[in-house]
């Protein structure tokens, strides 16, 4: 564990693309798994967090990353399938996600739920062949 004065750090990040989760190791020596859907409705950006008032971002059930980009050894920039790629994922912000993703996670299904929205998405991307 560590103390308050040492910020865990990121020594090895594993994507799962087949089960869309972004697994994280920390010098701590635990491990976590954080769904993609996780990292994309909490991003870091000021297009999610607003204000101070973050935005509620909904319909993204079967989002996927596509690229993950090192910026120096503080942070990581994610780029999303939908588009999305303005987050910065510092190492104390993706260990706030992974030991907080619990009620991080109720608290963003009852924010869906108030809001009558939901994680499906809107328009099924699947392409479709017919001969």
């Amino acid at each position: 564990m560590t103390t308050k004065n040492q910020t865990p750090y990121v020594t090895d990040l594993c994507l799962k693309k087949i089960s869309r989760e972004l697994q994280i190791k920390f010098n701590t020596g635990e491990s976590y798994s954080l769904s993609c859907e996780m990292l994309r409705v909490h991003s870091p950006s000021a297009e999610v967090q607003g204000h101070g008032q973050p935005i509620l971002v909904a319909h993204k059930k079967n989002v996927n990353i596509t690229a993950i980009e090192a910026l120096g050894n503080y942070a990581v920039k994610i780029t999303f399938d939908d588009g999305h790629d303005t987050g910065l994922y510092s190492w104390e912000y993706l260990y706030k996600l992974a030991t907080e993703q619990d009620s991080l996670w109720e608290n963003y299904l009852s924010r869906l739920k108030q809001a009558k929205s939901g994680r499906d998405p809107l328009i099924d991307m699947a392409v479709k062949y017919h001969q």
